[in-house]
Protein backbone atom coordinates (compact mmCIF):
# COMPACT_ATOMS: atom_id res chain seq x y z
CA UNK A 1 0.00 0.00 0.00
CA UNK A 2 1.21 3.40 -0.79
CA UNK A 3 1.65 5.74 2.18
CA UNK A 4 -0.75 8.63 2.80
CA UNK A 5 -3.81 6.32 3.65
CA UNK A 6 -6.32 3.77 3.79
CA UNK A 7 -6.82 0.89 1.29
CA UNK A 8 -9.56 1.19 -1.93
CA UNK A 9 -12.26 -0.69 0.23
CA UNK A 10 -11.72 1.87 3.69
CA UNK A 11 -11.46 5.47 1.45
CA UNK A 12 -14.88 5.19 -0.60
CA UNK A 13 -13.47 3.39 -3.56
CA UNK A 14 -12.68 -0.18 -4.64
CA UNK A 15 -12.80 -2.23 -7.90
CA UNK A 16 -15.29 -4.32 -8.49
CA UNK A 17 -14.54 -8.11 -8.74
CA UNK A 18 -15.29 -7.57 -12.40
CA UNK A 19 -13.02 -4.40 -12.36
CA UNK A 20 -10.11 -6.00 -10.13
CA UNK A 21 -9.67 -9.03 -12.45
CA UNK A 22 -9.11 -6.68 -15.58
CA UNK A 23 -6.65 -4.21 -12.97
CA UNK A 24 -4.52 -7.30 -12.56
CA UNK A 25 -4.61 -8.16 -15.99
CA UNK A 26 -3.97 -5.28 -17.07
CA UNK A 27 -0.79 -5.03 -14.47
CA UNK A 28 0.50 -8.18 -15.14
CA UNK A 29 1.33 -7.01 -18.60
CA UNK A 30 4.19 -4.80 -16.99
CA UNK A 31 7.79 -5.90 -15.29
CA UNK A 32 7.95 -6.65 -11.82
CA UNK A 33 8.63 -3.48 -10.25
CA UNK A 34 7.30 -1.49 -12.91
CA UNK A 35 3.42 -2.05 -11.98
CA UNK A 36 3.02 1.84 -11.86
CA UNK A 37 3.31 2.08 -15.62
CA UNK A 38 -0.74 0.80 -16.09
CA UNK A 39 -1.51 3.76 -13.89
CA UNK A 40 -3.27 5.25 -17.07
CA UNK A 41 -5.45 2.35 -18.15
CA UNK A 42 -6.31 1.71 -14.30
CA UNK A 43 -7.62 5.27 -13.84
CA UNK A 44 -9.56 4.72 -16.65
CA UNK A 45 -11.14 1.72 -15.55
CA UNK A 46 -11.87 3.25 -12.46
CA UNK A 47 -13.14 6.70 -13.86
CA UNK A 48 -15.74 3.95 -15.93
CA UNK A 49 -17.23 2.23 -12.80
CA UNK A 50 -17.32 6.02 -10.83
CA UNK A 51 -19.65 7.03 -13.12
CA UNK A 52 -17.45 8.65 -15.17
CA UNK A 53 -15.04 10.88 -13.23
CA UNK A 54 -12.32 10.48 -10.83
CA UNK A 55 -13.16 10.87 -6.81
CA UNK A 56 -10.11 11.42 -4.47
CA UNK A 57 -11.07 8.07 -3.22
CA UNK A 58 -10.54 6.30 -6.89
CA UNK A 59 -7.66 8.11 -7.53
CA UNK A 60 -6.34 6.85 -4.10
CA UNK A 61 -7.61 3.21 -4.62
CA UNK A 62 -5.61 3.02 -8.07
CA UNK A 63 -2.40 4.20 -6.20
CA UNK A 64 -3.08 1.80 -3.16
CA UNK A 65 -3.08 -1.08 -6.48
CA UNK A 66 -0.04 -0.15 -8.23
CA UNK A 67 1.47 0.77 -4.61
CA UNK A 68 2.89 4.36 -6.02
CA UNK A 69 2.40 7.26 -4.29
CA UNK A 70 -0.93 9.26 -4.80
CA UNK A 71 0.73 12.66 -5.38
CA UNK A 72 2.15 10.65 -8.43
CA UNK A 73 -1.65 9.00 -9.79
CA UNK A 74 -2.87 12.96 -9.41
CA UNK A 75 0.19 14.16 -11.70
CA UNK A 76 -1.65 11.98 -14.45
CA UNK A 77 -5.21 12.15 -13.49
CA UNK A 78 -4.84 16.00 -13.40
CA UNK A 79 -2.66 15.97 -16.68
CA UNK A 80 -4.70 14.28 -19.13
CA UNK A 81 -7.89 16.07 -19.78
CA UNK A 82 -9.51 12.69 -20.32
CA UNK A 83 -9.83 12.27 -17.19
CA UNK A 84 -12.61 14.30 -15.32
CA UNK A 85 -11.97 15.42 -11.70
CA UNK A 86 -15.39 16.66 -11.02
CA UNK A 87 -19.00 14.47 -11.30
CA UNK A 88 -20.35 14.86 -15.32
CA UNK A 89 -23.66 13.71 -16.99
CA UNK A 90 -24.49 11.25 -18.27
CA UNK A 91 -23.96 11.67 -21.49
CA UNK A 92 -20.91 14.24 -21.78
CA UNK A 93 -20.36 16.31 -24.63
CA UNK A 94 -17.16 17.19 -25.39
CA UNK A 95 -17.08 19.72 -28.20
CA UNK A 96 -13.29 21.08 -30.20
CA UNK A 97 -12.92 24.55 -30.34
CA UNK A 98 -9.58 24.46 -31.88
CA UNK A 99 -9.50 26.38 -34.90
CA UNK A 100 -10.85 23.96 -37.67
CA UNK A 101 -13.53 23.06 -35.99
CA UNK A 102 -14.00 26.76 -34.76
CA UNK A 103 -13.98 27.94 -38.52
CA UNK A 104 -16.55 25.19 -39.30
CA UNK A 105 -19.06 26.36 -36.87
CA UNK A 106 -18.40 25.39 -33.49
CA UNK A 107 -19.84 28.26 -32.16
CA UNK A 108 -23.00 27.53 -33.65
CA UNK A 109 -23.06 24.06 -32.00
CA UNK A 110 -22.32 25.55 -28.72
CA UNK A 111 -25.12 28.09 -29.25
CA UNK A 112 -27.34 24.23 -29.91
CA UNK A 113 -26.25 23.19 -26.59
CA UNK A 114 -26.31 26.46 -24.57
CA UNK A 115 -30.33 27.26 -25.92
CA UNK A 116 -31.32 23.94 -25.08
CA UNK A 117 -29.60 23.04 -21.43
CA UNK A 118 -28.45 26.78 -20.72
CA UNK A 119 -24.87 24.77 -19.92
CA UNK A 120 -21.41 26.62 -20.45
CA UNK A 121 -18.49 24.87 -20.73
CA UNK A 122 -17.97 22.96 -17.12
CA UNK A 123 -21.31 22.47 -17.00
CA UNK A 124 -24.09 19.79 -15.91
CA UNK A 125 -28.03 19.91 -16.32
CA UNK A 126 -29.95 19.62 -12.97
CA UNK A 127 -30.69 16.24 -13.76
CA UNK A 128 -26.92 15.02 -14.48
CA UNK A 129 -28.01 13.54 -17.72
CA UNK A 130 -25.73 16.00 -19.85
CA UNK A 131 -23.01 17.90 -19.63
CA UNK A 132 -20.60 20.25 -21.73
CA UNK A 133 -16.65 20.59 -21.57
CA UNK A 134 -14.82 22.83 -24.78
CA UNK A 135 -11.69 20.91 -25.20
CA UNK A 136 -8.71 21.47 -27.93
CA UNK A 137 -8.30 18.92 -30.78
CA UNK A 138 -10.18 16.13 -30.94
CA UNK A 139 -8.09 14.70 -33.95
CA UNK A 140 -10.55 14.91 -36.36
CA UNK A 141 -9.77 18.33 -38.06
CA UNK A 142 -10.80 17.37 -41.86
CA UNK A 143 -14.40 16.35 -40.36
CA UNK A 144 -14.72 19.72 -38.42
CA UNK A 145 -16.58 20.64 -36.60
CA UNK A 146 -16.85 17.59 -34.35
CA UNK A 147 -17.97 16.31 -30.77
CA UNK A 148 -17.51 13.55 -28.36
CA UNK A 149 -20.30 12.10 -26.98
CA UNK A 150 -19.10 9.64 -24.09
CA UNK A 151 -16.88 7.48 -26.30
CA UNK A 152 -18.17 8.20 -29.11
CA UNK A 153 -17.04 11.07 -32.25
CA UNK A 154 -19.69 12.95 -34.02
CA UNK A 155 -18.07 14.82 -37.28
CA UNK A 156 -19.27 17.11 -40.09
CA UNK A 157 -21.77 18.12 -37.40
CA UNK A 158 -24.11 21.46 -38.11
CA UNK A 159 -26.91 22.69 -35.61
CA UNK A 160 -29.49 20.49 -37.17
CA UNK A 161 -27.79 17.50 -36.97
CA UNK A 162 -26.18 18.09 -33.42
CA UNK A 163 -29.85 18.85 -32.50
CA UNK A 164 -30.97 15.46 -33.76
CA UNK A 165 -28.44 13.35 -32.05
CA UNK A 166 -29.52 15.14 -28.77
CA UNK A 167 -32.89 14.29 -29.68
CA UNK A 168 -31.90 10.87 -29.73
CA UNK A 169 -29.82 10.96 -26.21
CA UNK A 170 -32.97 12.51 -24.87
CA UNK A 171 -34.74 9.13 -25.57
CA UNK A 172 -31.52 6.95 -24.66
CA UNK A 173 -30.88 5.79 -28.19
CA UNK A 174 -27.52 6.08 -28.88
CA UNK A 175 -27.29 7.41 -32.28
CA UNK A 176 -24.52 6.19 -34.91
CA UNK A 177 -21.37 7.88 -34.47
CA UNK A 178 -19.47 9.20 -37.31
CA UNK A 179 -19.92 11.82 -40.31
CA UNK A 180 -23.46 13.27 -40.21
CA UNK A 181 -22.55 13.49 -44.30
CA UNK A 182 -21.78 10.40 -43.94
CA UNK A 183 -17.94 11.11 -45.54
CA UNK A 184 -16.00 7.99 -46.00
CA UNK A 185 -13.26 8.53 -43.35
CA UNK A 186 -11.26 11.83 -44.22
CA UNK A 187 -12.13 11.75 -48.05
CA UNK A 188 -12.99 14.89 -49.44
CA UNK A 189 -16.66 15.35 -49.11
CA UNK A 190 -17.55 15.09 -52.58
CA UNK A 191 -16.10 11.39 -52.18
CA UNK A 192 -12.98 9.84 -52.88
CA UNK A 193 -10.90 11.49 -55.26
CA UNK A 194 -7.99 8.39 -56.27
CA UNK A 195 -8.45 5.07 -57.61
CA UNK A 196 -12.02 5.89 -59.20
CA UNK A 197 -10.83 4.30 -62.55
CA UNK A 198 -10.67 1.01 -63.11
CA UNK A 199 -6.94 -0.05 -63.14
CA UNK A 200 -5.76 -0.12 -66.66
CA UNK A 201 -5.07 -4.06 -68.21
CA UNK A 202 -1.90 -5.05 -67.78
CA UNK A 203 -0.57 -4.97 -71.84
CA UNK A 204 -1.00 -1.10 -71.05
CA UNK A 205 1.49 1.12 -70.83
Amino acid sequence: MSAGGEAGGENGFAFSAENRTRAEAITAKYPAGRQASAVIPLLDLAQRQNGNWLSEAAIHHVADVLDMPYIRAYEVATFYTMFNLKPVGRYHVQLCRTTPCWLRGSDDLAAVIRDRYGLADGGVTADGRFSLQEVECLGACVNAPVVQINDDYYEDLDAGSLAGILDALERDETPPPGSAIRRQGSAPATGPTTLGAPAPDAGEP
